[in-house]
């Protein structure tokens, strides 16, 4: 069974770019998870079908050899065009094959039809296998190593390289499914559900939060402690700061990753004026704000 056209199960012209692929699969894969679809059936299919689809399409070669009509949508080679299900035509007296024909015509490809008559053989890459991986805001921000366990009781441990996205797909080489017949083993495929965090929100590569700070360093300036990511540090307030005032801490936002430098942490401040004392409450009774 060929399966459904990859191009049709991730709703992409064929003419998509790789990223436009990417997107798709990262969408639907999102969508259709297991995780979000207990007992599903149909949403675990569709799942599947997805995996299947990416597979293909996400590697350039096999995608072109697909576009190609080598290889069919579950990425099994296609018999030579003519060899097909609707029988041999041509050629020898009476306008039919035997054998002996057959073998001088596909000897070299099918190794004759001794035992395995008509049958392609030979190694094949085992399938991939699909996961499901949940890791927190800030492992997601400064990256980590974390465990999956396998069907089988073993575990798996994934390298979560600093910034990757909510429903990014990481792809384990030779991780999946045994090779058949002395093939290559399939890969893993991990799906990364990012947990949000009550802390902080993600711009890109910058995060951004809002911390309170009480009447008098919003007035007068002066340092605060500052929750980040990679720890606590602490940042100056100028002083006449109000409500609303962005500062900036270079470097704490998402981590340096390969080329990418790391991002900023871009810190609201919220003032806070907290119970009032009487010397503040007679100070206002006599201020008059400047126009």
């Amino acid at each position: 069974m060929s399966g459904r056209d990859p191009y049709e199960v991730l709703g992409v012209a064929r003419t998509a770019s790789q990223d436009d692929i990417r997107k798709a699969y990262r969408k639907l894969a999102k969508k259709y998870h297991p995780d979000l679809n207990p007992d599903d059936k149909k949403a675990e299919e569709q799942f599947k079908a997805v995996n299947q689809a990416n597979d293909l399409l996400s590697d350039t070669e096999k995608r072109a050899r697909f576009d190609r009509g080598e290889i069919d949508a579950s990425g099994q080679e296609r018999a030579p065009h003519g060899f097909g299900g609707g029988g041999f035509h041509g050629g020898g007296a009476g306008g039919g094959f035997n054998e002996e024909n057959l073998n001088d015509l596909f000897g070299s490809m099918f190794g004759g039809f001794g035992g395995t008559r008509g049958r392609r053989s030979g190694p094949r890459q085992g399938a991939d296998s699909s996961y499901a991986l949940k890791v927190s805001f800030q492992d997601a921000v400064n990256g980590t190593t974390s465990r999956v366990s396998l069907p089988d009781g073993s575990t798996l441990d994934v390298k979560i390289p600093p910034g990757i996205e909510d429903g990014q797909v990481l792809r384990l080489r030779g991780k999946g499914n045994p090779g058949i017949q002395g093939g290559p083993d399939g890969d893993a495929l991990i799906t990364v559900t990012v947990l949000p965090d009550p802390t902080y929100t993600r711009d890109g590569v910058d995060l951004r939060e809002t911390l309170p700070v009480d009447l008098k360093t919003a007035v007068l300036g002066g340092p605060i402690m500052v929750p980040t990511p990679t720890g606590t540090v602490r940042m100056n307030v100028p002083a006449g700061s109000d409500s609303g005032t962005v500062l900036r801490l270079r470097g704490k936002g998402v981590q340096a990753h390969g080329k990418r430098e790391a991002g900023n942490l871009y810190v609201t401040l919220q003032v806070k004026i907290g119970k009032a004392d009487a010397a503040l409450e007679a100070f206002l009774r006599d201020w008059t704000p400047q126009a």
